[in-house]
């Protein structure tokens, strides 16, 4: 085991003057430009799937008079068929007379850019703290919780990428694991310098919690390093609120969860602190 699995129970759970005659030259011709350019409102059925949270990203060519849109939720991709009546969605795979799918190397094809440029920009806009130079070739966002010893472990494993400035690594901090969990994730994103904190605290820990962890029981990290605040303010609660939804929306329920792209831009996910592929997270030495 190399994770520390979430509690069921806190599962979640941006002065001219001009004559009226070209005035009005320029606003027929912005409204033409606009018609001509202004994409077609989506069908009924669709736009009320895209109210409770799926993301319609586009069509692909579909056969059988159905118009086919690529879609996902989170991280699942989504094919959705509109019946020829434009009131009805299906959604799955469709199939051909002799029995072969015609949707997932359609449907992969329409929506993995578009998911994974989402994907990416939700994980930009969370709340994290930066672990390496701004200017690394490569970004590894990580879901962390500071009182899990993977997380620490993780920490200690990624130090020769981040010194070398191969890597960043961002830490979207929750605090779902133990009592005091969200009171130090609070105190390390309201720090004055949250990376210079959440350093600290991770180094703190580094050797004794190798020693726990070689012993086969692996334990949450002590609170000497970094004490939880008592009372948590309202504008931090909501960001670790939101940083746990956002874990929560990818399907992840174990801490520490990576997130990054590989050699072809594609968005990976992984629980746990790696092994022996941290190569093929972080890139070569």
């Amino acid at each position: 085991m190399n994770h520390l699995t979430i509690p069921s129970a806190v599962q979640r759970r941006p002065s001219v003057i001009v004559t009226s005659t070209v005035v009005v030259l320029i606003a027929l011709a912005s409204a033409a430009a606009s018609l001509a350019f202004a994409a077609p409102p989506l069908p009924a059925p669709l736009q009320a799937l895209q109210k409770k949270g799926l993301s319609i990203v586009g069509t692909f060519p579909s056969p059988g008079g159905m118009t086919a849109y690529a879609a996902h939720a989170g991280t699942e991709p989504i094919a959705l068929y509109l019946t020829p009546d434009g009131k009805h969605v299906i959604a799955g795979s469709l199939f051909d007379a002799t029995g072969r799918n015609l949707t997932p190397s359609a449907l992969e094809k329409a929506v993995a850019q578009p998911m994974a440029e989402s994907i990416w920009g939700q994980l930009a806009k969370s709340h994290w703290i930066a672990d390496g130079r701004e200017d690394a070739p490569r970004t590894v966002y990580v879901f962390t919780d500071p009182n899990c010893p993977y997380c620490n472990k993780l920490w200690a494993d990624a130090r020769p990428w981040v010194d070398a400035g191969k890597v960043q690594l961002r830490h979207v901090m929750v605090g779902i694991l133990t009592p005091t969990s969200a009171g130090k994730a609070a105190a390390l994103l309201g720090a004055r310098q949250p990376a210079a904190a959440l350093d600290a605290h991770e180094r703190a820990h580094v050797a004794s919690n190798a020693k726990t962890l070689a012993s086969g029981r692996p334990k949450p990290l002590g609170d000497d390093s970094l004490k939880p605040l008592a009372v948590i303010p309202a504008a931090l609660a909501s960001q670790l609120e939101a940083n746990a939804a956002l874990m929560s929306t990818y399907g992840l329920q174990a801490t520490p969860a990576l997130v990054w792209k590989d050699s072809k831009g594609s968005v990976q996910m992984r629980q746990g602190a790696p092994e022996s592929d941290l190569a093929g997270i972080f890139g070569p030495r």
